[in-house]
This record gives structure tokens, sequence and C-alpha cells, in this order.
């Protein structure tokens, strides 16, 4: 193999490395870990942030009631329960306050605003 041909192979290589490795980043403006649903007691994903990686029945005080901006970094694959419904009441009672597809970030709802309590991981809304 010639060098110039061993150097394209690299930098192929490369270039598909750091593609994918782009493509799997959250885009947005949300500071939230990837894999998981963050909701933030301010909009534009200001005040004190709350997060997780599976399903909660019953929010903490401080964010229970008091949602106004939220974000889904969560993992999308097959079979992966990816969108993330958010529900009025404890134990996903009541209505569904916000509904979010996989690397969504909503900065204000004002239908969904100061309403959740509980959210589940779903496979749609």
């Amino acid at each position: 193999m010639t060098l110039s041909r061993l150097l394209t192979s690299a930098a192929a290589a490369f270039l598909a490395l750091t593609g994918s490795l782009a493509a799997a980043a959250p885009a947005g403006a949300a500071d939230c870990p990837s894999g998981q649903f963050c909701a933030w007691e301010h909009r534009d994903f200001q005040g004190q942030r709350a997060n997780w990686h599976g399903d909660d029945g019953w929010w903490e005080g401080y964010i229970a009631d008091a949602d106004s901006s939220w974000a889904n970094h969560g993992i999308a694959g097959p079979g992966i329960p990816a969108f993330v419904q958010v529900f009025e009441d404890a134990w996903q009672g009541g209505d569904m306050t916000i509904c979010l597809a996989p690397g969504q970030e909503v900065h204000w709802n004002g239908v969904a605003n100061d309403r959740g309590d509980s959210h589940r991981w779903a496979h749609g809304c």
C-alpha cells in the first residue's frame, strides 16, 4: 500500500469516527446529561435542574409543579422507550402535560408550565 493510500484510508477512518461521534451528541442549548431526561424550574433551562435516567412516579419537592423547561437527551434505539411523557399527578396520573421526542428540548411551554409531578419513558407520545 502506498503512503498516499494509507493516509487517505486513515483520513477516511478519522472522518467516519468523528462524524459518528458528532451525530451521537445531543444538539441544543440545554445542559442535560446524555441518556437522561431533565426539567428546570425556570424557562430557557435556567434555575435548579432535576434529571432522571428512568421513570419517576413522584418528583422531588423543588421541581414538582415547578417545571418550566425540559430536555430529552435519552438514548434512542430499536425497542428502547425514548419518548418522555410528563404527567400532572404523581404515579403518571392525570393529564399528560408535555411529551418530548428523542433529542427534543423545550425552553418553555405555557400549557405544561408548573404542572409536572411525574414522568415515564415510552415508545411514543
